[in-house]
This record gives structure tokens, C-alpha cells and sequence, in this order.
């Protein structure tokens, strides 16, 4: 069996997979995203953690092409995905949160598919199918409709067809929500080849040592602002990243709550 992402160009150091500058949303009244910059090196794991309502999902969806910034540029080994998007989006692979899939299809349909929208050729998009659907754990359910997933399967799926054409950069909006912890492991795994092989993965999570054990940079964003990033230690800085975190979004509430929900 050959690695569907095993064709990855390693990049040099210098350079950056994913630059954010002065990204902002606004929905309404409503600033999302308030002038983020971020720079993700090339062959970096990096973790985008905050709380509910930080910003993150958006965040992502305007660096990988699915929503309009307002103001600012976001450029994916030095393309711009706003003014040459095609360029742009066949190097990004993208698990984004809330996006429908085509799941009248089964899944090995569903990530064939994916690969005809990169206009692969179809010999390659067999093998690369049937590699992932068997690294996910997804071979007994190749042939069942999409729609009849659980919620860890349907993760999964989409996570093969944002792997199916081999990007550069993979962006994953919480890609171990509702994954089972042995998949969550085998997902680890491929994802450190990857890095490994010179791919950059950017990935969004509430599990602060997930992040911490998985990722070697990480920012920290909350109220649409990224709050501090860097390497994983530097944000530490001596501290647990979960305690890090809490530190600086705050809103922590050391109570048992109310009297009438204690047991005597």
C-alpha cells in the first residue's frame, strides 16, 4: 500500500505554509474576527485553541477559501487564496466544521468524487481511495451511503477527502470531535507522517494537551484576536497549556454550584 499524502514537497523553513494578515468579519454589529495576523512556519503542526465563539472557525474558513474576508489577505505558500483561488486551494486540504457533504453517495463514491473535482487521474484516485478508506478504518463501510455515518464516521470520511489530493497544508476545524480513541490515534499517526514528510498541518481543538502533546506551535485566540503564538513552550511559558490558556481568556468560575443541585 502506497500513502495518499506520501507525495508531499518538503519545504524550507523559511518560508511560511499559511500567512493571515489583518484578517477581519464582521456579521452585523457583530466583529468575528477583529485584524488577526498569524504566521504558520512550513512543516509545522500548529494548534489554533479558544474558547466557544473565539473566532477560530472563522478564522480558518477565510484562510482556506470558503468566506470572504472583510479586510486583510491570507496566502498559502505565498499564493493569495482570494485572488488566484484554484492555485490556492489545490495545495490546502481543508476538514472544515459545519460544511454539508455530498451524502447521498457512499463513501468511497464521496471521496472519488473529491478527487475528480482535482482532476486526478482516475487510476490514482482508486488507489489513493482505497489506501485511506483502509487507514481510517472505513473499508467495511465503503459502500453505505454517507447520510447512514455516525458523526465519527462522516468525520473521518471528510477527513480522506481532504487527504485524496495530496496537499501541502491540511486545516482541520476539530477533526477528533466524535472520533473514537483508536481512530484519534491512527489519525494522529498519519498526520505526523505528513508533517514528517514535509506537509504542514494547521488544526483547531478544545483539547488543550491534545494540543500540547501533538502540536509544536499553537495560538491561543479568543474575542476574533489572537492573544499570543508561537512554539508550544514559548506560549507556556512554564505553565500547562491548559493553564496558559485560562490565564489568559479568563472567565474561569472556581464554584459547586448552586445549593439545589448538591446532594446532602
Amino acid at each position: 500500500m502506497t500513502s495518499a499524502i506520501e507525495s508531499v514537497e518538503p519545504t524550507p523553513e523559511t518560508t511560511s505554509a499559511l500567512q493571515l494578515t489583518a484578517l477581519t468579519k464582521r456579521f452585523g454589529a457583530t466583529t468575528a474576527v477583529d485584524n488577526v495576523s498569524l504566521t504558520v512556519p512550513s512543516g509545522s503542526f500548529y494548534g489554533v485553541v479558544g474558547p466557544n465563539g473565539a473566532g477560530k472557525t472563522t478564522t480558518l474558513s477565510m484562510a482556506t477559501g470558503l468566506l470572504r474576508p472583510d479586510a486583510g489577505t491570507a496566502q498559502v505558500h505565498g499564493i493569495d487564496v482570494w485572488s488566484d483561488p484554484l492555485a490556492a486551494k489545490r495545495m490546502i486540504g481543508n476538514l472544515a466544521d459545519g460544511v454539508d457533504l455530498f451524502d447521498r453517495l457512499t463513501g468511497e463514491q464521496l471521496i472519488t468524487y473529491t478527487g475528480m473535482l482535482f482532476s486526478m487521474d482516475r487510476a490514482v484516485i482508486a488507489e489513493r481511495t482505497r489506501d485511506l478508506l483502509q487507514l481510517l478504518d472505513l473499508e467495511a463501510s465503503a459502500g453505505t451511503m454517507v447520510a447512514d455515518y455516525s458523526a465519527g464516521m462522516t468525520k473521518k470520511i471528510a477527513l480522506a477527502c481532504a487527504l485524496i489530493h495530496s496537499p501541502r497544508v491540511v486545516v482541520l476545524d476539530e477533526p477528533f470531535e466524535s472520533v473514537d480513541p483508536v481512530s484519534a490515534a491512527n489519525i494522529r499517526d498519519i498526520l505526523e507522517g505528513f508533517v514528517r514528510s514535509g506537509g504542514t498541518v494547521v488544526v483547531s481543538s478544545h483539547s488543550m494537551d491534545l494540543v500540547q502533546r501533538m502540536c509544536d506551535h499553537v495560538a491561543i485566540v479568543a474575542r476574533g484576536q489572537v492573544l499570543v503564538a508561537g512554539t508550544v513552550d514559548e506560549v507556556r511559558a512554564g505553565a500547562t497549556l491548559e493553564e496558559r490558556f485560562l490565564e489568559l481568556v479568563g472567565g474561569r468560575r472556581f464554584s459547586e454550584g448552586p445549593e439545589w443541585l448538591r446532594r446532602s
